[in-house]
């Protein structure tokens, strides 16, 4: 085990000099009280001083001086502004792709697609004729991919729309929410619901009432609101018959 260097008596004892060099880079009114020295080996010493910068509790400067061999005055190494056990620090750094949540995808923003991302699969592509192929098979077969969408070069994966649905139904898609709970009844038997295609269409579908709050977005059958298309004034308005007595009429006369 190695001894713990000595604390060298002309560095340690060079107080202004640190306070000095610890001014000079922070300012006088940045530095504060010495807070001490601690040998950082033979003939280096560094002192440390209080911070009195707004927003920096607990942080410290610390100035390293050293001294040559033989020579009776330290210089300084360097000055440094170093946290304390207490000192508020910045969260540890993450990669953006690690940091970006749900919907941060702003106006102009660009999202690379992960490598391998599981939510996708290959789609159909015009490529994958195969040599002895009949035209006009693969012509017929070509439309129908068109018709259901696949002629993409990545199609949603099983593992994509089962992210998808558990992460609708639940959210405010789903049921389990205020406005669903207080409905007359689910979104899938109003006239209003537009269903998806697909095997996500079997759980959900589009919004199409202009006065509802989930208008033009993804929701369950389950979900519902007060705008549901099988709500019906219980009394129709009618015309009222003529007034038994024409006040209008006597009140203009009065005061012609």
């Amino acid at each position: 085990m190695m001894a713990a260097p000595k604390l060298d008596a002309v560095a340690a004892a060079a107080v202004e000099l640190a306070k000095l060099a610890a001014i000079e880079t922070g300012g006088e009114a940045a530095v504060g009280e010495h807070l001490g020295a601690v040998a950082e080996g033979d003939r280096l010493v560094t002192h440390c001083f209080a911070c009195l910068l707004a927003g920096y509790a607990d942080w410290r400067w610390c100035v390293t001086l050293v001294r040559a061999a033989r020579a009776n005055a330290a210089t300084v190494n360097e000055v440094v502004l170093l946290p304390g056990d207490g000192a508020l620090l910045a969260p540890t750094w993450a990669p953006w792709e690690d940091r970006i949540q749900a919907g941060d995808i702003a106006p102009g923003m660009l999202m690379a697609t992960p490598d391998n991302d599981p939510r996708l699969e290959p789609g159909f592509a015009a490529t994958d004729l195969p040599a002895d192929a009949d035209p006009v098979e693969w012509t017929q077969l070509r439309t129908t991919v068109a018709e259901l969408g696949l002629g993409r070069e990545r199609v949603l994966s099983a593992a994509g729309r089962d992210l998808a649905a558990e992460r609708w139904l639940a959210g405010e898609p789903g049921a389990d929410n205020e406005a669903s709970r207080l409905a007359p009844a689910g979104c899938g038997t109003c006239g209003y619901f537009v269903p998806l295609r697909g095997s996500l269409g079997t759980l959900f579908g589009a919004c199409t009432n202009e006065y509802s709050p989930s208008d033009a977005h993804v929701v369950s059958l389950d979900h519902g609101c007060g705008g549901h298309s099988d709500v019906v004034a219980a009394e129709r308005a009618r015309e009222l018959p003529e007034p038994v007595f024409d006040t209008i009429g006597i009140d203009e006369q009065l005061f012609d």
